[in-house]
């Protein structure tokens, strides 16, 4: 029972420790109102960062899906990019992939890998497999150039 009781006080003393350290580390509604503001510390040379396409990254997807352009996915648009990666495996053309077919590509990346033609791979062998990425396209966009239409806008105003 007495433990009870002192797991109890316990308790409610740690409880009353983080209220009264919330109340003390709780920022200062005057110290916000001093800090200068940022948007003013910004020099007015510095262009603003380009406008977000309009279309969603889940639009564009939906686009490429819609093969007929009718704003619907059919099944067969759907099964359009997998018919195709079949295709490609297919090696033979028989309508049906083999698992010799279906590992061709990685049979041929481990054998051109095994430099010394010892049927296994060491590090460096290995990590001549590391997937290549495709390199992002660069920024359509000149650093310090304006959009037209903020170019307007900055001329009425001056």
């Amino acid at each position: 029972m007495r433990r009870v009781l002192l797991l109890g006080l316990a308790s409610l003393a740690l409880i009353g420790l983080g209220f009264a350290l919330s109340r003390y580390m709780a920022p200062d509604a005057t110290a916000s109102a001093a800090q200068p503001q940022l948007a003013s510390s910004v020099p007015e040379d510095v262009p603003s960062p380009p406008q977000a396409d309009e279309r969603t990254k889940e639009m564009r997807r939906f686009d490429r899906y819609d093969g007929d352009g009718d704003g619907r996915i059919a099944r067969m648009e759907f099964l359009a990019s997998r018919q195709k990666a079949f295709a490609r495996l297919d090696l033979d053309h028989n309508g049906s992939l083999s698992f010799a077919e279906y590992a061709a590509k990685a049979t041929d990346k481990y054998l051109k890998a095994d430099k010394d033609k010892s049927q296994s791979l060491d590090r460096a062998e290995f990590a001549a497999t590391k997937p290549v990425r495709k390199a992002r396209p660069a920024a359509k966009c000149r650093p310090g150039a304006q959009p037209a239409s903020e170019a307007v806008v900055d001329a009425a105003e001056g």
